[in-house]
């Protein structure tokens, strides 16, 4: 009996009852996860700022969109192990779920390892490319190639997490990112204001850090309850799962991939204006994230809900989903921002006190902060999509209206007008075309499966 009230307590129940309180449950842990991630994140970019220099910086900050680039296909194939196995909940068909999870799994491990050798060598070939400059460059390989090091380890925890999100379950993730956080901080400050490390030792703590996060997950899952718990000794591949989990799963990835890439191309231009520039930006990069994370928390939690509503056919459900969803994602994502632009002096101040880098910092936090709550507008409407099993669509739609209009851009009005400013405002202006199209596919899809 007490095994059975454990279970209870960590699986939420998504199809009966009120939506929003229980969406906001799972919606603001998840939120608090990536933030918290990216907190400790920043206290590691901001000793290596104050206690490396301005260049470390820079060769830190430089890697952001390379490691998206190649980290976010797998962590898309990990939302479809998300979407599978809420769907099966939806359906209560529970003896499908442990294959769906051991595959899940073993996906991990494998795209870890390719990752982790992928890393080494690309990593000074494609910052070339990206136009890195002669004084960061060799800075931000090493950077660069000790943080694949740890991809096994990001992969487990990224489809780990999954999994237990299916069940509504975001608080012992939470609990895990916390634990590494704090481990992921006292390893800079130990590494690199203790020992001089400099950038190898910030890329250690935060292999580090994985290396704790994905263990914890790893351990939840070992002790769960049927059918999410996972055995060592039953990882294989399904086929038809893994196929089912690869249909949701590589648009939502290709699509990362893809708007990885543009903010390449961006970040390559960043480059062309100096280190103070690169540095500067990646100062301000922190605070979208951190914005950004509550859009994607109530994004995620759009695909789990509608998910498992819709494979239990409650289609009004899934409607008052979306509509509640997007309602708290602008809401709370619109207030955290106007936050942190109104105290800007303060924020960037932690990361910089270079003016020339500041100013840079300071263009880049009020143009986009400002408006980071219009993702909300494509990300709930895709995360519906995605719900009813409709990947590609949002995939493609993304990819044209935040990625492709940005290559354009960049090749036209950047070349013509060499303007930092000008870089920057294409981020609002994308985030407007994305959301229409995202939106209008929604409700066309909508119209269609929901009868």
């Amino acid at each position: 009996m007490g095994k059975e009230t454990k279970k209870v307590s960590r699986q939420m129940d998504m199809l009966h009852g009120g939506l929003f309180k229980n969406m906001l449950a799972m919606a603001l842990p998840l939120a608090a996860c990536s933030i918290l991630q990216q907190l400790f994140n920043s206290v590691g970019v901001a000793v290596v700022g104050r206690f490396a220099g301005s260049e470390a910086l820079a060769a830190v900050g430089s890697n952001g969109a390379v490691i998206s680039l190649l980290v976010t296909l797998f962590s898309g194939i990990s939302l479809g192990a998300n979407v599978i196995i809420a769907n099966y909940i939806g359906e209560g068909n529970d003896k499908k779920i442990p294959e769906v999870v051991h595959t899940a799994v073993t996906m991990a491990l494998l795209s870890g390892a390719l990752l982790l050798v992928l890393g080494q060598i690309v990593a000074h070939p494609i910052l070339l490319l990206m136009g890195a400059p002669e004084n960061v460059i060799e800075l931000a390989t090493v950077y660069l190639r000790i943080y694949f090091l740890g991809m096994p380890f990001m992969m487990l925890y990224d489809f780990g997490a999954s999994i237990l999100r299916s069940i509504g379950d975001t608080r012992r993730p939470l609990l895990a990112l916390i634990f590494s956080g704090i481990v992921n901080v006292i390893l800079n400050f130990l590494l690199v204001a203790g020992f001089h490390l400099d950038v190898a030792g910030a890329g250690i703590a935060t292999v580090g850090a994985n290396a704790v996060s994905a263990t914890l997950v790893v351990l939840f899952l070992l002790h769960e309850e049927e059918p999410i718990r996972v055995s060592f000794k039953k990882l294989t591949i399904n086929t038809f799962e893994l196929g089912r989990i690869l249909r949701i799963g590589i648009p939502a990835g290709l699509q990362g991939m893809v708007f990885s890439l543009a903010n390449v191309c961006i970040q390559s231009s960043i480059n062309s204006f100096g280190s103070d520039a690169i540095a500067g930006s990646a100062a301000a990069l922190n605070f979208e994230y951190i914005t950004y994370f509550i859009v994607n928390g109530f994004a995620q939690t759009t695909v789990t809900f509608t998910s498992q509503n819709y494979g239990a056919k409650l289609y009004d459900r899934c409607k008052k989903v979306f509509r509640e969803a997007m309602l708290a994602s602008i809401l709370f994502c619109g207030s955290l921002s106007m936050i942190i632009v109104l105290g800007r002096d303060f924020f960037i101040q932690l990361y910089t006190t270079d003016p020339v880098v500041t100013k840079y910092a300071m263009i880049r936090l009020v143009i986009i902060t400002t408006f980071e709550f219009l993702t909300s507008t494509y990300e709930i409407s895709g995360g519906a999509l995605r719900g009813m099993g409709h990947s590609m669509t949002p995939a493609i739609l993304t990819v044209f209206g935040s990625c492709v209009l940005r290559l354009i851009w960049i090749s036209t009005a950047i070349r013509v007008w060499h303007s930092y400013t000008l870089l920057i405002s294409i981020y609002p202006i994308s985030w407007v075309l994305t959301g229409a199209m995202v939106s209008t596919a929604y409700f066309i899809t909508r119209k269609k499966l929901l009868r």
